[in-house]
């Protein structure tokens, strides 16, 4: 039973149990727990409904790690907090949080993963929320020494119940002005008690202090960048200081204070051992929150949620500002300004000539010689977009929106004329071990789903010999631009089975035409059969990987698909994946000197350059929740009628 959490997505996922709101019919129900939000007032009919069932009552609070936006924003919810003696904030009674920490000591490997964890936070730079801009505070004085003050608004229920009152924060401020001469002293106000709109506690102290004020809405880490001290009162801004390696001060009792690691003006004696901060996070972020995708229900790992925010917050930051966006079909302008996100206004422009924003967008196999140099007289950046490689359950041709895209600031990926950002990326880029085990986790994930860049055709096991090398040979629509840009010395699927032929005599060749070329829709087709041993059309491209020894390719993404799965390949072209190491190049580019693991590819390729959306929400996410998506899609088609499917192609067509 749940009362005041209004249409919580995803609660009985989180609760891992079936949820009813409480309402007349209440009493028909055999309820074995009620929960509320916290200590909220709107929750006092749930405390008072679990104490007349006899039934334990659950305290509700968002997670540490909540959201890239605000929850009164409707930011998607990440994360929960579930507690059945008490909440974090309430320092009168102990928590299920205080209980953790007290009494279970966690081994080294749980320690170790804590500090990964901290350090995920840091390298990504995340709070609680993640909406605001991540830049140091406008004009300040860069001083030997810097001590940052936080306020809070009045009437948060964590100053009670965390043994402090208004006074604390008077005490607080002038402690720290005493305490640190010649230091600078930051007091963080909310912006809206600046303004007018909400009562804090130090603004007006601060002032008669000379204090510099900080009202901007800014993330967290800009703050603590900048600061050697914090003083807080019972903000978890104290706590992300903790991890920021900061001296904290606490004037309440907060859950990490009257654990060893702040200099508490207070005590309460429950809290009588000492913890490393390792042990405090893994208790509070990794024990007591409970994180779920909102974008697909499943509840997952902390190291998840941290993955899917920061890639939600990198593409906001990348692509916010205005743009230009440059003949873009109807059904195509439906989509893209999902990728490019909220932070960005685009203006839909037909004729070139009209571009005035900053950033200029244009289909990439679509651009002109004018519109290049146009934006380069007039200091205009040109950003290239196009399909990204785990596009869709069904082709382009057929006008089916892509899951994912790609929008390039240098070039575009299958360009080898000019570097683009992904091969920027895989020549000067590090990657964090975090990131190599997302790419590996994806990578395998991939292969186990049978997932390619359409996820079309059918399963079938092939009659093929077994005496003989297998080389499989994907054919390309000769009029697209990865070959006229990427492949200077064949222009043709004829002349690459020539040269495949060729170079193996004796193997059994293998012909997939391009499904746009099977379909009608493009040109690519082979006369005759001279250099193959057998064509295959309608076979799913992931169950042929499975039956072949070697793949040959002008630039197909097939060869970067047999690389997920440990083939050999030999380029042709030169394709974003050729000129790493990992692939056996006929063509050289003397632009990529590094050599690279399959997860550096993989990282680069499928997390770091494309861009994600999820089609119910619009919201950006990362490739991960994109692969859930897409799997999602591919079982809703198989149980799609003919009828459906055919209704649905008229009225995308209309």
């Amino acid at each position: 039973m749940v009362k005041g959490l209004g249409q919580t997505p995803w609660l009985a996922e989180f609760l891992e149990a079936p949820c009813a709101r409480i309402s007349g019919w209440s009493s028909l129900y055999r309820f074995t727990h009620v929960a509320g939000w916290g200590l909220k007032p709107s929750a006092i009919r749930a405390r008072e409904c679990a104490q007349k069932l006899s039934v334990p009552y659950l305290s509700l609070e968002d997670g540490f790690l909540r959201s890239l936006g605000l929850g009164v924003d409707g930011a998607p919810l990440h994360s929960l907090i579930v507690d059945s003696s008490g909440i974090y904030y309430d320092a009168t009674r102990p928590s299920d949080l205080e209980t953790l920490i007290r009494e279970q000591a966690p081994d080294p490997i749980q320690l170790q993963r804590a500090g990964d964890c901290i350090d995920m936070l840091k390298r990504y730079r995340l709070s609680k929320y993640n909406h605001a801009p991540d830049r140091s505070p406008a004009e300040l004085e860069t001083k030997q020494s810097n001590v940052l003050v936080v306020d809070q608004t009045a009437g948060d229920a964590s100053i009670e119940y965390g043994l402090a009152s208004a006074a604390s924060f008077s005490e607080m401020l002038n402690a720290a002005v005493a305490e640190n001469p010649g230091a600078e002293v930051l007091v963080k106000v909310h912006p809206d008690v600046i303004a007018g709109k909400k009562q804090g506690h130090l603004l007006e102290q601060a002032r008669a202090l000379g204090c510099r004020l900080i009202g901007d809405d800014l993330n967290p880490w800009a703050l603590l960048d900048l600061v050697d001290r914090v003083y807080v009162v019972t903000s978890q801004l104290g706590f992300e200081a903790l991890l920021a390696g900061k001296k904290v001060h606490c004037f309440g009792m907060p859950f990490y204070a009257g654990w060893g690691l702040t200099t508490d003006r207070q005590s309460l004696e429950r809290r009588g051992v000492k913890r490393s901060l390792e042990a405090l996070f893994y208790a509070a972020y990794l024990q007591y929150c409970r994180y779920i995708n909102p974008y697909t229900g499943k509840r997952c790992e902390f190291e998840d949620t941290v993955a899917l925010i920061a890639d939600q917050k990198r593409a906001r930051d990348r692509f916010a500002g205005s743009w230009d966006a440059i003949d873009f079909a109807g059904w195509k302008r439906a989509f893209i300004g999902r990728f490019l996100g909220l932070g960005a206004q685009v203006e839909w422009r037909q004729p070139a000539s009209e571009v005035s924003a900053p950033k200029v967008l244009a289909w990439a196999s679509k651009l002109d010689s004018a519109l290049i140099s146009g934006c380069r007289e007039r200091g205009q950046e040109l950003w290239r977009i196009e399909d990204g490689f785990i596009r869709s359950v069904g082709l382009g041709v057929d006008l089916v929106d892509p899951l994912s895209l790609v929008i390039d600031s240098r070039g575009i990926y299958y360009d080898a004329s000019a570097p683009s950002d992904l091969e920027y990326m895989l020549e000067h880029d590090e990657f964090s071990p975090d990131l190599l085990r997302r790419a590996a986790r994806l990578r395998q994930r991939l292969v186990a789903l049978k997932m390619s860049k359409y996820n079309v055709g059918i399963q079938q096991q092939l009659d093929l010999p077994k005496d003989r090398r297998i080389v499989l040979v994907p054919g390309q629509v000769e009029t697209d631009a990865s070959i006229r840009t990427g492949s200077p010395q064949m222009q043709t699927n004829l002349e690459l089975l020539r040269a495949v032929r060729h170079a193996c005599p004796d193997a059994y060749i293998i012909y997939k035409p391009h499904p746009d070329v099977v379909c009608g829709g493009r040109k690519g087709e082979i006369p005759g059969q001279d250099y193959f041993d057998l064509e295959v059309q309608d076979l799913a491209m992931p169950d042929l990987l499975e039956q072949i020894d070697e793949v040959h390719t002008l630039t197909s993404l097939t060869g970067f698909e047999a690389l997920l799965r440990g083939i050999p390949v030999h380029v042709w072209g030169l394709p974003f994946y050729a000129g790493w190491g990992l692939t056996e190049d006929h063509i050289d580019c003397p632009r990529r000197t590094r050599r690279r693991t399959l997860d550096e590819l993989v990282a680069a390729t499928l997390i770091r350059y494309p861009l994600y959306v999820d089609p119910d929400s619009g919201d950006q996410v990362n490739a991960e929740t994109a692969v859930d998506i897409l799997q999602q899609h591919r079982q809703k088609k198989r149980k799609t009628s003919l009828r459906t499917h055919v209704w649905r192609r008229i009225r995308k067509r209309v």
